[in-house]
């Protein structure tokens, strides 16, 4: 039996969350090491470093390329973050598996918290989201927008090019870099899909879809897809800032969701619950949080 074709982009994170996938689903299948061989292809997000990503195309400069690979049979399946692909998916692209959430939480790097900053200090993010957060939060401080791999976000905090930046948990732990403060949840929502890597393949490959169902989390599967579906129903785009965590508690699946105008002065949210495989009720969270929204808020969602 020949072995699989894993997609992924070529960033530090990026490898090494393919290398967690792949060790596995070898391990799952009982295959030999390198029986999932690991296929780099370079993505225009990873070309483009100069520009804010929502400026350039959005969350699709890191998919096409992929998908391109994936359509035209040169791999098998691609790994993603899944807070960096786009909810609405082309039909012949199916979300396959996940894997266990990471810690869905925010750092902050260069500060012990976000209340410590100094005032008017210089924070850098690309991210709509966490750039409405931090002007809801703290008004009077200086978003700076930057872009690159975690190590080179870090050396301009070193360098002093900014006083603060924030990052994932999870992928600097994917690293292996001890970096930085984690921001509670209740302080800053993350986005849909934060924490978690998926896997796409192509939507009649039963064969790959059988294969990678064997290491798939179940709870962690459920809970994107909910969060998901309430940025679909939305028409939510990377421009747009929302805020979508969804966990499992008490048998019920819990899903938290935030909506905020660019510069954070405005902001809806609401709560939802789910049973697993009905997003339904995230559907109505997201319609209805944009019916009661001010129209700093709705006119970033085509409302």
């Amino acid at each position: 039996m020949q072995g699989l074709r894993l997609g992924t982009r070529g960033s530090p994170l990026a490898l090494a969350q393919a290398r967690k996938v792949a060790a596995a689903i070898e391990t799952a299948q009982r295959w030999p090491d390198g029986w999932v061989q690991i296929v780099e292809i370079k993505t225009t997000g990873d070309k483009v470093q100069d520009r804010p990503l929502a400026e350039i195309g959005g969350k699709g400069l890191w998919t096409k390329e992929l998908d391109r690979a994936l359509l035209d049979g040169e791999v098998d399946f691609c790994v993603h973050s899944v807070k960096d692909v786009e909810s609405e998916r082309p039909p012949e692209i199916h979300l396959a598996a996940v894997r266990p959430r990471g810690d869905v939480r925010d750092r902050i790097v260069g500060a012990e918290s976000i209340e410590l900053l100094k005032q008017g200090a210089r924070v850098g993010t690309s991210s709509p989201r966490r750039t409405a957060q931090l002007r809801r939060l703290r008004p009077d401080l200086q978003i700076v927008p930057i872009r690159g791999n975690v190590e080179t976000r870090l050396q301009k905090v070193e360098s002093g090019e900014v006083d603060a930046i924030l990052l994932a948990s999870a992928g600097l732990k994917r690293l292996e870099i001890d970096a930085g403060t984690a921001i509670p949840t209740e302080v800053m929502l993350p986005a849909a899909g934060q924490a978690v890597i998926g896997m796409e393949c192509r939507t009649n490959d039963t064969r790959t879809q059988s294969v990678l169902s064997t290491v798939n989390n179940g709870i962690t599967f459920s809970c994107v897809a909910a969060e998901r579906a309430f940025t679909r129903a939305l028409g939510g785009t990377c421009h747009s800032p929302v805020a979508a965590f969804c966990a499992f508690e008490d048998g019920d699946l819990r899903l938290r969701a935030q909506m905020f105008s660019e510069d954070g002065a405005d902001m809806v949210e609401g709560r939802a619950l789910l049973d697993c495989g009905d997003n339904g009720p995230a559907e109505a969270l997201a319609r209805s949080l944009l019916a009661d929204a001010p129209q700093s808020i709705r006119r970033l969602f085509g409302a």
